[in-house]
């Protein structure tokens, strides 16, 4: 008998594929952020782009919520601990091992004591600085056999108010606390806030929770959260590099208000984007390639960089986005390619 069709989720498609563009600007971005004039036209301009794209993990931690929480989808423990987290383990430790002899290379430093003292760092995760992004999602997948459940099992109300819990002492919170009166709490109310790797789990829920309950058929409601966020973080990161005359990145941090409401924004619009044909057949391709570019990205971008190719080349405006697609045109190649491969695409893609 013929299978049934497996049906994409085509607002993820859409939101991994804006977050994937959106963690490599956040990468070109970084150099003229830390090396630009304070308040100069380059610096403006990059941080302009670093605004607009900070949501990005935020928004794939939330495509990772929509598919992972879903009740439709069985995952027994057996499955978790012998598929899934193995497989992200690997990709991990692989990668990070690729990147530890490629650093070695790229700077003619491949000796023996250079190689033990990889070793040593790939063991004790001390790996390439995005892949944090990997540490948090173990943790995200360990906790996954008590969100499957609240999310199966709580009604609306109950989301809503953990939701709120979470927003409190996960996003508005830590963002407060550097502000007076709040710099005068001390003792156990000064730990009331969420750890940033904790409060990650909270964003996997909120995509959840968008994609069971909100149905928006408007684009305007969510388009004035994405621009009030990325006033919010904009505004509140230029005025307090301006004081402090060097980049105050306070504000960027994924689990700030201002960050949150631009995560929410783009989701809201990628679901009223669907309801209109979105996405076409390239956004699905880089979607499914997304995991892939994150992790080779880099690569190209150091490469880039040993050749004297980044964002302080030129004017910041249009050198950003420009490495950006330099960067991710070769890791779309590079998917291509090594997709086709028996069992990488299963374990290390």
């Amino acid at each position: 008998m013929k299978q049934p069709e497996i049906t994409r989720n085509r607002t993820v498609d859409l939101v991994k594929t804006l977050a994937i563009g959106g963690v490599v600007l956040i990468h070109v971005a970084a150099p003229p952020l830390s090396v630009a004039l304070t308040g100069s036209g380059d610096w403006l301009a990059a941080l302009f782009w670093g605004t607009v794209s900070r949501a990005s993990v935020p928004l794939f931690l939330m495509a990772s919520g929509t598919l992972l929480l879903s009740p439709e989808k069985p995952l027994s423990l057996k499955k978790l601990y012998t598929r899934s987290i193995p497989r992200l383990l690997l990709a991990l430790l692989f990668w990070a091992a690729c990147y530890k002899v490629f650093n070695l290379l790229l700077w003619a430093e491949l000796t023996p004591a250079a190689l033990f003292q990889a070793l040593k760092e790939l063991i004790l995760f001390q790996h390439e600085e995005h892949l944090y992004y990997l540490h948090m999602m173990l943790l995200v997948y360990a906790f996954l056999p008590a969100t499957r459940l609240l999310a199966q099992y709580a009604d609306r109300r109950l989301l809503e108010y953990l939701l709120a819990l979470w927003f409190l002492l996960g996003i508005a919170y830590p963002t407060m606390q550097t502000f007076w009166p709040f710099t005068l709490v001390t003792g156990i109310p000064a730990q009331w806030k969420l750890n940033m790797t904790y409060a990650c789990i909270g964003y996997t829920l909120l995509g959840r929770y968008l994609s069971a309950y909100r149905k928006p058929t408007r684009r305007l409601p969510w388009l004035l959260w994405f621009l009030g966020g990325v006033g919010l973080t904009f505004g509140g990161t230029w005025m307090q590099s301006a004081a402090a005359g060097s980049l105050a990145p306070h504000f960027l941090e994924g689990m700030s208000v201002g960050v949150c409401m631009i995560a929410v924004g783009i989701w809201g619009l990628c679901q009223t984007a669907v309801l209109s044909g979105w996405p076409g057949s390239l956004a699905v391709f880089v979607s499914k390639a997304s995991f892939c570019i994150f992790l080779t990205h880099v690569f190209f971008l150091k490469l880039l960089a040993r050749h004297g190719v980044n964002a302080l080349a030129g004017p910041s405006l249009l050198t950003v986005p420009l490495i950006t697609l330099l960067a991710i045109l070769p890791s779309c190649v590079l998917y291509a390619l090594l997709s086709r491969i028996p069992g990488v695409r299963r374990w290390l893609l």
